[in-house]
């Protein structure tokens, strides 16, 4: 997963929750020592009318604590089990905020993070969100030629398996660091895997999102500028081109012939460069994990070996050196506990129906999209412009229907098809099982009016923009 100069999740993600604050009357009580008990041989003063009145009052105000207190911890046990439910996804990139001058990335969650009262001094909601969306999540790396002929191979296991050393020996070589940019401050950092002699790289789309440019760093210390073939944010996959000759490769074996318990190893760059070439190892702990994350299901493949960030886009390996998986997320926590041996890994099946594609058209044909560009209303905006909640849609692609039937940048989207939306991620998750072609009903808030639009379903690869 790459380094951020926010974030984040980051992230792309707290697992402690808040402690509670625990006040208590710092007045002390003495009661009278009854005289019969004869455990002191002085006598307690006669007791003053009233005071077995004021002594039943305290019983009672304390009793109603004492249930107080039951009631809020008995309550708090169930809020907890609840949550121990919900478990913490991270994506493997690794954030860096290693220049002090490097400029603020504004994640769009709906919560100004870069700590600004950036909304004060804009008396336009539009030139709001224009400030306060300033970071593209668009890749715009120089891109590299389509339609090269280049595919991915998969190949069937032969021999024996290897050792751990010669598992090592034989991919790590192909086993790159990838540094993104934007407007030269380093960014993220991530891991990637070559897997042609003459330069093309499988990664994260995570690992590039919002650059415009990448450096792929061998493990001899060569560097080379990147070009983007394609990126696919669905899937995560993103092609990298590098102009190079005789490279070390990595052999991309069949995920489809893995089992519970086969070998897994892992190689990546865990922590960005100080831990570049490392390597874990564990098993395969499950296939076909379905996993959500930012708006998106993935189809994924489990393992225990160790991964962090750093360690997104990089190679998970099967005991006879091929790459079966890149490895892109892993659980943190849930609600109360750290989590361990969770990890994730895009099958290769997959990595090839996706990389294919990429490298000869830049896109994934028949993805269903919208065709716009937007993000969380923030609670600042909402209470500066009264603004409902929703998204802000800052583009609207050419080539859209959604352009077609009328919707405008500065339009908020407060509901898909009846469904409240606050993010991006809540319209992908209502678009799952949707495909090119199909109608979704819009709830758009314009102006103090709220109205629908009906709006067909285009696919990727005849706009531009490629979000949500």
């Amino acid at each position: 997963m790459p380094e951020h100069s926010t974030r984040r999740p980051a992230d792309w993600y707290t697992s402690s929750p808040e402690q509670a604050n625990w006040y208590k009357d710092p007045s002390h009580v003495v009661i009278p020592q009854p005289a019969e008990a004869g455990c002191s041989t002085h006598q307690p003063p006669p007791r003053s009318a009233g005071f077995e009145g004021h002594k039943a009052k305290k019983r009672r105000r304390t009793k109603i604590i004492s249930l107080s207190v039951c009631a809020f911890l008995v309550c708090a046990a169930l809020v907890v089990a609840l949550w121990q439910i919900t478990v913490q996804l991270k994506s493997l990139s690794s954030q860096t905020t290693e220049s002090a001058s490097a400029p603020t990335i504004v994640i769009p969650n709906g919560d100004d993070s870069s700590g600004s009262d950036s909304g004060s001094i804009y008396d336009d909601y539009q030139e709001y969100f224009e400030a306060y969306y300033s970071t593209s999540s668009e890749i715009t790396i120089p891109a590299a030629e389509n339609g090269t002929g280049v595919t991915l191979t998969l190949a069937e296991a032969q021999g024996e398996e290897l050792s751990l050393q010669d598992i090592y020996d034989q991919v790590s070589p192909a086993v790159v660091g990838i540094t993104a940019y934007i407007e030269g401050y380093e960014y993220s950092y991530g891991t990637g895997v070559v897997f042609t002699s003459d330069g093309y790289i499988i990664t994260n789309t995570h690992v590039l999102e919002g650059c415009d440019a990448a450096v792929v760093k061998f493990s001899d210390g060569t560097e080379y500028d990147a070009y983007l073939v394609g990126s696919d944010d669905a899937s995560d996959i993103a092609v990298l081109y590098i102009e190079g000759e005789d490279l070390p490769y990595a052999e991309f074996g069949d995920s489809d012939a893995l089992r519970v318990g086969d070998q897994a190893i892992a190689i990546g760059n865990p922590l960005g460069e100080t831990y570049s070439g490392t390597m874990t190892n564990g098993i395969i702990s499950a296939i076909n994990r379905n996993i959500t994350y930012n708006g998106h299901t993935m189809t994924l493949l489990q393992t225990n070996a160790a991964l962090n960030e750093g360690n997104s886009g990089g190679p998970l390996i099967n005991a006879y050196g091929q790459v079966i998986g890149i490895t892109n997320m892993k659980i943190m926590s849930t609600y109360y506990s750290t989590v361990e041996g969770i990890g994730f890994a895009i099958p290769s099946s997959v990595v090839k129906e996706v990389a294919d594609q990429l490298i000869e058209y830049g896109v994934v044909l028949g993805e269903p999209t919208i065709g716009i560009v937007a993000g969380s209303v923030s609670a600042e905006a909402m209470e500066l412009y009264g603004l409902p909640e929703g998204i802000y849609v800052s583009e609207v692609s050419e080539g859209s229907d959604a352009l077609e039937k009328g919707l405008q940048v500065g339009d908020v989207i407060v509901a898909v098809n009846g469904e409240t939306v606050t993010s991006v991620a809540d319209v992908n998750l209502i678009k799952e099982g949707y495909e090119v072609g199909d109608t979704i009903t819009l709830t758009v808030y314009r102006d103090g009016e709220t109205f629908d639009l009906e709006i067909e379903l285009v696919d990727k690869s005849q706009i531009e923009q490629t979000a949500p």
